[in-house]
């Protein structure tokens, strides 16, 4: 039976009309003839959704008892049973409940496909799971319903269902999204209009992916290597020289150019595996790559210039950057090399040769030993001075009973054994030792330096070359197998190296260990010059720990066996046994990577110090400034009466000496709640203000805070709902945040137009509004308002000292909460105090509650949103 479709509608945000396309695709493939019945849809009370339903056929839900709730969900069986041609299931995130077949929809999903039917269902954008974390930074609202990216990606059909964000919000403010009541929490939180931009933008940019690998697959399937430029695609391609630098920051500028382009650089490794480039430079290099946005690939190839056109036509690269030739001119004739190859079989690939300090210098080649070590070659030498007398002898002992042919193959044996053992150069030794020695005693005229014949002239010739390739045939064999055990050893080095700098908090220490380890050395220290920081130079040799591992560290260069220069400020000292040339090799590239950590820390240091002594600046010197007005006026206020009231040259009335009084008192609480604000702020800062949460009602905490402020805030307007739930909070703070933000409301409102307090809960938060209808605030100074110091107002800028929104703002987050400003419609300022509701079902979730269908069931109930996740 053939597997079913799978055709998705993936939208940005609950509301975009996912369910509402998905219907009537259903309704349009029935009027073609096609058996489609619904399966599961939720339509939210959304009056066109459920008129999409009209003349379909739906199968009828499943009820489910749990923890004495009941549900419905989809009746998989039936639907089976009924096996039509298209089935429409909606909500694929969703998780069934305790007790159904499958854990998830998606899981119900794949049994439908596997049974030859079609599905067609909904997903939103915040449901995929590598986008999880990414839209709860962005929204804040965590999602527990999740699919994995691999189902979505393996259906035939994806359908972006989109829709701009001020349409959206024009949506939702109609009422044919949520509710009415609903709709001012909506849009004052999930459906934020830079909410609901960045949820699209990561809607398009998922679905340009699955496009892009929909593009590959189609190429590759009908076998097209041409390059089709969909997106710009800049291949650069390194050998590990010193100009890859230049060739890399060419290719970024390239790329830099056009929007979203991709920079991707190469390096073709031989076909034998072995490596022919400096590993230092390359290590380098492709951490210059990976800083300036780009990715680093290695490919292999013995035909350089075809392994680079073919991973330039994989990625459907459309320009290569490539470096002039090194090489020097007789070089180039003899050969065309790499550049001018690449170019004339590039098609319609743009080909860039850029120049660099080291055109025509030579290409640079790592020095290498030789496959054997030089004891072997000592011996190879012993073994021919031996062998080749020992040979004549035992030949002459027979000569009678053999020919020259004979003797021919003899010496052609010892010299290929002498080849097995010393390699090349004991082998040629052997090879001239044996031709002269077959001249003189074999060959007629016997005991001369003649050839009489010229047959045995050509075969003594004839031995000579074939034991010189014979040797140089076995010396390279040896070479290439020490070389390849070489560079395993390296290559396992790297990654275990790589590993623990990856898996570690402090990478410059783990390196640094990790380098003592593997060389078993005794200590590793980084030295860096006392004045390189500065930027000054003083003596040549004095030197301070940068970062050390291991025993006693060195103080100087000259206090280890191995030194490793860096720059001119840093070196990498090691103390232990003296390193192989091969190994010196490989520490050069981890030195150059521990520079690197090194300065990265540093400047994490710098910056994390420098941000700290930025904001003590300002918060020092907006005290200051606001220490000039705001407290010397309530103490000026408060000196005035009561060093009138102790004149004895006026006589005051008792009306009189009662205004004073109450002045000097007014006075003093203004400053009694700035020093508290004051104090307050200091401790929030410095992580030390005291919370003692419990559950309250945010009903009785209103009016007691309404209260405090006296007969100013007499003509309030409250509204909180019969039913609304306790929040976890710490009273007394959160009288403070009502006070100080009610404060503000008033200062700023029309004696005819008060502020209004409305509260209301959505998807277990509660969200306290304070409403006026003052001149608000300019959408860019609304960061600033909540800055300690920072005033604001229209029409007063000399009253207070600009704390009270910070102050309020940091106890809202010290409590789980949020406070956030926002228009109000028809002018003013409406600050929303977000707090989560005290009820055990909407605390944070744990792993265990975060699968509880249950909890998320009643959630959907309150919201009508059961996999929108809004907040």
């Amino acid at each position: 039976m053939a597997r079913g479709q799978l055709r998705v509608y993936l939208g940005a945000a609950p509301g975009v009309g996912k369910t509402y396309k998905m219907l009537e695709e259903g309704r349009r493939r029935q009027q073609r003839g096609t058996d489609v019945v619904v399966g599961f849809v939720e339509t939210h009370g959304r009056p066109f959704t459920e008129a999409m339903l009209s003349g379909l056929e739906v199968v009828p839900r499943k009820a489910m008892t749990y923890r004495g709730a009941e549900f419905t969900e989809m009746d998989l069986d039936a639907v089976l049973a009924r096996h039509p041609e298209v089935v429409v299931v909606d909500e694929l995130a969703h998780t069934n409940v305790p007790g159904s077949r499958h854990a998830k929809r998606f899981h119900d999903i794949e049994e439908l496909l596997d049974a030859g039917i079609t599905v067609l269902t909904t997903v939103n954008i915040q449901h995929l799971e590598s986008l999880n974390d990414v839209v709860e930074q962005i929204t804040g609202v965590p999602q527990r319903e999740t699919v994995p990216d691999a189902v979505v990606r393996r259906a035939e059909q994806i359908e972006l269902v989109d829709m701009t964000p001020e349409a959206l919000r024009r949506r939702m403010a109609h009422g044919n999204i949520y509710r009415a009541e609903k709709v001012n929490a909506a849009l004052g939180n999930y459906f934020r209009v830079g909410n609901l931009t960045a949820l699209r933008e990561l809607a398009l940019l998922w679905l340009a992916d699955k496009v892009d690998d929909q593009l590959d697959h189609y190429r590759a399937q009908h076998g097209i290597d041409t390059t089709w430029e969909t997106r710009e695609r800049v291949v650069v391609a390194l050998t590990g020289g010193p100009e890859g630098d230049t060739l890399i920051r060419r290719a970024a500028r390239v790329a830099a150019r056009t929007k979203a382009a991709d920079l991707l650089a190469v390096h073709v490794i031989r076909g034998d595996g072995l490596a022919g480039a400096d590993p230092a430079n390359l290590a380098r290099q492709r951490i210059l790559v990976e800083t300036l946005g780009g990715t680093y690939h290695q490919v292999v190839g013995n035909d350089v210039p075809a392994a680079l056109l073919d991973f330039a036509r994989g990625v459907n690269a459309t320009q290569l950057v490539l470096g002039a030739s090194r090489r020097n001119r007789l070089a180039q004739i003899l050969s065309p090399g790499v550049g001018v190859t690449a170019t004339a079989e590039s098609g319609s690939i743009d080909v860039h040769l850029v120049t660099h300090e080291q055109v025509r210098r030579g290409r640079l080649r790592l020095g290498t030993t030789g496959g054997l070590t030089l004891r072997r070659r000592l011996v190879g030498v012993a073994f021919a001075a031996v062998g080749l007398p020992l040979l004549t002898v035992g030949l002459n002992a027979v000569q009678a009973d053999i020919s020259l042919p004979s003797d021919i193959l003899a010496f052609l044996m010892l010299t290929v054994a002498v080849a097995l053992v010393g390699g090349l150069w004991p082998a040629l030794f052997a090879a001239v030792g044996s031709f002269l020695l077959l001249n003189y005693y074999f060959t007629p005229p016997l005991h001369r330096f003649t050839v009489a014949e010229r047959e045995n002239l050509f075969a003594l010739l004839a031995f000579v070359l074939v034991a010189t390739a014979v040797a140089t045939v076995v010396d390279l064999a040896a070479r290439r197998t020490r070389e390849a055990a070489s560079a395993r050893a390296e290559a396992q080095t790297l990654a275990t190296l790589a590993g623990s700098v990856l898996h570690g908090d402090q990478p410059l220490q783990a390196l640094l260990e990790r380098v003592r380890e593997s060389f078993g050395l005794a200590s590793v220290t980084l030295l860096q010059r006392r004045d390189a920081e500065s930027g000054s130079r003083g003596e040549a040799d004095t030197w301070q720990i940068a970062a050390s591992d291991g025993g006693q560290p060195c103080t100087s260069p000259a206090d280890g066996e191995t030194e490793v220069p860096i720059d001119d400020d840093l070196s990498l000292v090691l103390r232990g046994p003296t390193l192989a040339a091969s190994d010196r090799r490989l520490i050069e590239a981890f030195a150059a990577n521990a520079a690197i950590a090194l300065r990265q820390q540093r400047l994490s240091e710098q910056a994390a110090a420098a941000g700290s002594l930025a904001e003590v600046d300002k918060l020092r010197t907006a005290l200051l400034s606001a220490v000039s007005h705001d407290l010397r006026t309530p103490l000026a206020s408060a000196k005035a009466a009561v060093g009138s009231l102790r004149s004895h040259d006026i006589e005051f009335s008792t009306e009189d000496r009662e205004e004073l009084l109450a002045t000097a008192e007014e006075s003093l609480d203004k400053l009694n709640r700035l020093v508290e604000n004051l104090l307050d702020m200091s401790r929030l800062q410095a992580g030390a203000l005291g919370m003692h949460p419990q559950p309250i009602s945010v009903g009785e905490a209103i009016p007691r805070s309404v209260d405090d402020l006296g007969d100013i805030a007499a003509g309030v307007r409250i509204s909180v709902p019969d039913d609304l739930p306790e929040v976890y909070a710490d009273p007394t703070l959160l009288e403070r945040i009502l006070v100080n933000v009610l404060a503000n409301a008033l200062r700023y409102s029309p004696p005819e137009q008060p502020p209004l307090i409305s509260v209301s809960e959505h998807a277990g938060l509660v969200e306290v509004r304070i409403i006026d209808h003052g001149p608000g605030i300019p959408t860019a100074d609304r960061d600033r308002v909540f800055q300690p110091f920072q005033r604001l107002g229209d029409r007063d800028n000399t009253t207070g000292v600009g704390l009270g929104l910070a102050l309020s703002r940091g106890l809202a987050e010290a409590m789980g909460g949020n406070l956030d400003p926002e228009n109000t419609p028809g002018g003013g300022l409406t600050m929303t105090l977000t707090l989560r509701t005290a009820e055990p079902d909407t605390y944070p979730a744990t792993p265990d509650e975060q699968a509880d269908p249950a909890l998320l069931k009643r959630l959907d109930q309150f919201h009508h949103g059961p996999t929108d996740g809004t907040a």
